[in-house]
């Protein structure tokens, strides 16, 4: 990966880890992510670890499951108070991998280009009435 900070991926149980292992599985190297689950985690202790993270990683990119979900608020607490730190909300495989193997020139062109990676993965296949 060529971004030098590593990303955080954030979500509902077991969210994280599960879509840094597929995408091992995809490209062998996932140093670019650390992981995190609200499970078992208030709002204020969500907040808390994640601030942790951004810090002691040097975190520059938060990856969330769901735009209105606990890890998402944190993220978005977290960001209003680091300019320097970007939130990618609605993350999938297809974001982590872009993010992963990207050269872009800062993190922000990163996530940017992964967030637009990963819209442009949703698909709906087949239409009512098709052959």
């Amino acid at each position: 990966m060529s971004n030098a900070a590593p990303a955080l991926v954030a979500g509902h149980g077991d969210y994280a880890s599960g879509l840094v292992s597929a995408a091992a599985e995809i490209i062998g190297e996932v140093a670019a992510f650390v992981t995190m689950s609200n499970r078992n985690l208030g709002a204020d202790e969500i907040e808390r670890v994640m601030r942790e993270l951004v810090s002691s990683r040097g975190v520059r990119v938060i990856f969330t499951d769901l735009p209105a979900g606990s890890c998402t608020i944190a993220a978005r607490r977290v960001v209003r108070d680091h300019p320097d730190v970007i939130l990618i909300t609605g993350a999938n495989l297809a974001a982590l991998l872009h993010f992963a193997s990207h050269e872009a020139g800062t993190a922000y062109e990163a996530a940017a280009s992964a967030a637009e990676r990963a819209k442009a993965s949703v698909l709906v296949v087949g239409l009512p009435g098709g052959d």
